[in-house]
């Protein structure tokens, strides 16, 4: 009843194409936006927003990229922990080694750096595809572990091969509170979750799912498929650099490779399946259903004063995580975001199903 169209006619073909072409879309974003934006400052502890809010942020950053690459191309990837390190230590390197570089743009940096590595693990996606070409995406994560472990100039010749940023700056406001993170991140996932929504509605996304979905019948009609998976791959990896430059930047702020190891990709890609392939919305939902979830686990005990041994609580946690990971994906294979778009289709029939 109160999700309804009726009386909302659009009289241009632009009001037809909007993002959110029905008003209690829009009404409801906006206010996510000022909730995000003016509430949760006031309103989270420090603890909220360091554990929960920015790892949030980040990891929808990254399992937005992934899902450009994943849900919207077809191509699978096992190497997105590894653009991630590219993105971290390629921002890190531009801050080290270049006087009075900006920190937005020796992120930005970072994320082109992972681009260039991205579209060159991405050139076997030309002759292969599904498993082998997880295979090969699998070869960046380990020669990028590698490279990192081993090449003291990435680390600027760190003893310890770890690296440390600190007294971080944009526009000349300091970054070094929690709350001050927090609203860092979630400008730049804001920018760039509407950067990629109106990229797949655009002629680009629809040669990437039209290769996802029949890569032959996609080349009959003239798509080119060099450029739609490399274009697919630099756009996903310029986004995942960037998240990793901000997980290492504003989360981390002290790293080494294993931050970014192959857990980091496993992640990310449940991330993606279990939000919704294909859906800018599904990688929110796939991230909080990620990182949320464990520790609402791991702290439900102590809520209701149940008594419990840590090392025991610790196991449930991973049992009952599991066990709703394959609940979900039998319920709904394609993700949390469709039980959500259903929803939504439901709500707007209520309360005449027909």
């Amino acid at each position: 009843m109160f999700y309804r169209e009726n009386g909302q006619f659009k009289t241009s073909y632009k009001a037809d194409e909007q993002i959110f072409p029905i008003r209690q879309d829009r009404i409801a974003i906006l206010a996510l936006l000022v909730v995000a934006f003016l509430v949760v400052p006031f309103a989270a502890s420090e603890y909220l927003l360091r554990a929960i809010l920015i790892p949030f942020l980040i990891l929808s950053l990254a399992a937005l990229g992934l899902n450009i690459l994943v849900g919207y191309c077809g191509q699978i990837s096992l190497g997105t922990g590894a653009f991630m390190a590219v993105g971290a230590y390629a921002a890190y390197n531009f801050q080290v080694r270049i006087e009075g570089m900006p920190l937005v743009a020796s992120l930005l940096l970072g994320g082109v750096c992972a681009t260039a590595v991205g579209v060159l693990f991405g050139i076997p996606s030309l002759r292969i595809k599904g498993l082998y070409l997880a295979v090969a995406t699998l070869a960046a994560q380990f020669f990028v572990d590698w490279a990192f472990l081993r090449i003291s100039w990435f680390t600027n010749d760190s003893s310890s091969g770890s690296v440390n940023v600190a007294k971080l700056q944009a526009f000349g406001l300091p970054i070094e509170s929690p709350l001050q993170k927090y609203l860092f991140c979630l400008i730049f996932v804001s920018v760039f979750a509407l950067l990629a929504k109106n990229l797949v509605r655009g002629a680009i996304g629809r040669e990437w799912m039209a290769m996802r979905d029949m890569d032959v019948a996609a080349s009959v009609i003239g798509i080119r498929p060099v450029y739609a998976k490399l274009t697919a791959f630099a756009v996903s990896s310029f986004i995942v650099g960037v998240a990793g430059a901000l997980w290492g930047f504003v989360h981390l702020s002290s790293w080494e490779p294993a931050a970014f190891n192959i857990n980091r990709s496993f992640d990310l890609l449940f991330m993606v399946i279990i939000g919704g392939l294909g859906s800018i919305m599904g990688s929110f939902f796939g991230a909080a259903f990620i990182v949320v979830l464990p520790i609402v686990l791991d702290n439900m005990p102590y809520w209701f004063g149940i008594p419990i041994d840590t090392a025991l609580a610790s196991h449930l946690t991973f049992m009952i995580f599991g066990a709703l990971i394959v609940f979900f994906l039998i319920v709904e294979p394609h993700g949390l975001a469709r039980l959500w778009s259903v929803g939504k289709e439901k709500l707007r029939l209520w309360p005449f199903p027909h």
